[in-house]
C-alpha cells in the first residue's frame, strides 16, 4: 500500500449485527438458520472503506465510533466475504486483527435494502479496480490491445443509392425560375451605351390628332345651340391656316379669325 493514497468511503450502515457462526464440516455454502439469529453477539455501525485496490469492512461502535472488528477484502466475490445460501440479508466475513490471527464471523442486517447495498458497494470497487489494471496494462503495450478492423469481409457488400444522391445535386443546381412580367411580355434592356430614341410627329400629324379629339361645344349665349368647329383640312391647307372659320348659331355673324392676330402659324 503506498503512503500516498487516502481512505475513501464508500458505504455506511447504521446497523448491523454480528453472529458467532459454526465451524463448516463440509464444503457446502453456509446458512443463516444454524445461526442463533435471535441473539446476535455484537450490534453496531458498519462501514466499507477503501485505501487503494483493497476495501475494509468496518464495525465500529455507533456512538463512539470504536473499531469492533475490521476485515480487509482483496477480492469479490472471494473468501474474504460469502454471501449464505438460504438469505440474502447475512454474509460471512473474515477479519484480522493486524497480528496475522483470522477468525469467520456472520454478519446480517434487519433491512433488505442495507444489505443490497453492501453488495453493491463492493462490487462496484473492484469493478473499478479491474478497470484499472486494464489500463495500466494498455498503457505499459499500447500495440498489444485490439486493433479496429474496417475491412469488408468474405461476401460482404454495401449498397449506395446513387438515384437519390442525383436527384439532391440537380435540386441543389436548379437556378430559380425568373417571375413573369404583368402584361405577359418581357422587355430586353438597352444596349449598353445606347440611347432610348424618342418619336417626334411631323407638323401635319400633330394637326390630325387636334383635329380629332376635338368635341361639338355648346356656347353659352346661344339659349343651348351648338357650335360647329372646322373639320381638319389637308395638310397642304392646314399650312395656311390652322383653325379654320367658324359660324355661331342662327341670326349672328362672326368675324372670321385673321391669322396671325394672337396665333402660331406653323
Amino acid at each position: 500500500m503506498e503512503e500516498g493514497e487516502y481512505e475513501s468511503v464508500l458505504c455506511v450502515k447504521p446497523e448491523v449485527h454480528v453472529y458467532r457462526i459454526p465451524p463448516r464440516a463440509t464444503n457446502r455454502g453456509y446458512r443463516a438458520a444454524e445461526w442463533q439469529l435471535d441473539q446476535p453477539s455484537w450490534s453496531g455501525r458498519l462501514r466499507i472503506t477503501a485505501k487503494g485496490q483493497v476495501a475494509y469492512i468496518k464495525l465500529e461502535d455507533r456512538t463512539s465510533g470504536e473499531l469492533f472488528a475490521q476485515a480487509p477484502v482483496d477480492q469479490f466475490p472471494g473468501t474474504a466475504v460469502e454471501s449464505v445460501m438460504d438469505s440474502s440479508r447475512y454474509f460471512v466475513i473474515r477479519i484480522e486483527d493486524g497480528n496475522g490471527r483470522r477468525a469467520f464471523i456472520g454478519i446480517g442486517f434487519g433491512d433488505r435494502g442495507d444489505a443490497f447495498d453492501f453488495n453493491v458497494a463492493l462490487q462496484d470497487h473492484f469493478k473499478w479496480v479491474k478497470q484499472q489494471c486494464e489500463f495500466a496494462k494498455q498503457a505499459e503495450n499500447p500495440d498489444q490491445g485490439p486493433k479496429l478492423d474496417l475491412s469488408f469481409k468474405e461476401g460482404q457488400t454495401i449498397k449506395l443509392n446513387i438515384a437519390n444522391m442525383k436527384k439532391k445535386e440537380g435540386a441543389a443546381g436548379t437556378p430559380r425560375a425568373r417571375p413573369a412580367s404583368t402584361g405577359g411580355l418581357s422587355l430586353l434592356p438597352p444596349p449598353p451605351g445606347g440611347k432610348t430614341s424618342t418619336l417626334i410627329p411631323s407638323a401635319g400629324e400633330q394637326l390630325s390628332v387636334a383635329a380629332s379629339i376635338v368635341q361639338p361645344a355648346v356656347a353659352p349665349s346661344s339659349g343651348g345651340a351648338t357650335v360647329s368647329w372646322p373639320q381638319p383640312k389637308p395638310a397642304a391647307a392646314a399650312t395656311a391656316d390652322i383653325w379654320g372659320d367658324f359660324t355661331k348659331s342662327t341670326g349672328s355673324t362672326s368675324s372670321q379669325t385673321q391669322p396671325g392676330t394672337g396665333w402660331v402659324q406653323f
